[in-house]
């Protein structure tokens, strides 16, 4: 060990650096957490993460409409109570297009701003668009599931080579360092595969709490401990 370079010997200009870029990882991280309550997490229309979220997102609420599952559960604070009355009635009577012109204009003063050309979300706005949204939810559908799953397996794998990386130097027991270094790699397919279990097996809901756990946990400590070993005189000292 005293030949390798460890945090703690780093100079401070990398010190800095590679508590800057964890710091905003770690922001971002948390952010990115944010946005899952606030997406997912309201998908059933109540407060927090829970097993029918997961299955409302990916197999769907077939007991409905993807349009009406998303006025009662995510998007419920987008439009007042009456506004989403009509347009939940509209989807309920099949969204026939001879009401279009009374509807339309609600979609497009309550939901056009966000779901536009360039939000890459489905322009509800459009009479073909919504009339899509107003049959069966099926969940995600596989177009979607298959760019977001590329962009989450690019994205985070990046994070974790450079997080994995600084906390290689960490002076740690070597077989839980390997495990830790491992760790988001291994969750992080499980959770990308557990989406596409959970679109056709709903069963597998759970699959998913666990694969975003397992690399939220990994994270803690390796962040934990790099920051430990980089500024605290026990390491920095020797």
């Amino acid at each position: 060990m005293k030949d390798e370079l460890t945090l703690g010997k780093l100079s401070q200009t990398y010190r800095v650096l590679f508590t800057g870029f964890m710091l905003v990882i770690g922001l971002g991280l948390c952010m990115a957490g944010a946005q899952i309550m606030l997406t997912h997490g309201m998908a059933d229309g109540k407060v927090g993460l829970s097993m029918n979220d997961i299955v409302y997102s990916y197999y769907g609420n077939r007991s409905g409409s993807k349009m009406e599952s998303s006025l009662t559960g995510k998007m419920k604070d987008k439009a007042p109570e009456e506004v989403k009355f009509i347009m939940i009635q509209w989807v309920r009577d099949e969204a026939p297009a001879a009401e279009w012109e009374k509807v339309g204009p609600l979609f497009e003063k309550h939901c056009a701003n966000c779901h536009d050309s360039e939000s890459g979300l489905p322009e509800v706005a459009k009479l073909e668009v919504a009339k899509s949204l107003a049959e069966v939810d099926h969940g995600a559908s596989i177009a979607s599931l298959t760019r977001v799953s590329h962009i989450h397996l690019f994205g985070i794998s990046f994070i974790f080579l450079f997080v994995g990386w600084i906390f290689g130097m960490a002076e740690f027991n070597q077989t839980w360092k390997l495990i830790l270094i491992s760790t988001p790699f291994a969750f992080l397919v499980l959770d990308v595969a557990s989406w596409w279990l959970t679109k056709f097996w709903p069963g597998c809901a759970w699959i998913t709490m666990i694969g975003g756990l397992g690399y939220s946990l990994a994270a803690v400590v390796m962040f934990a401990t790099s920051f430990a070993q980089m500024w605290l005189p026990r390491w920095t000292k020797k």
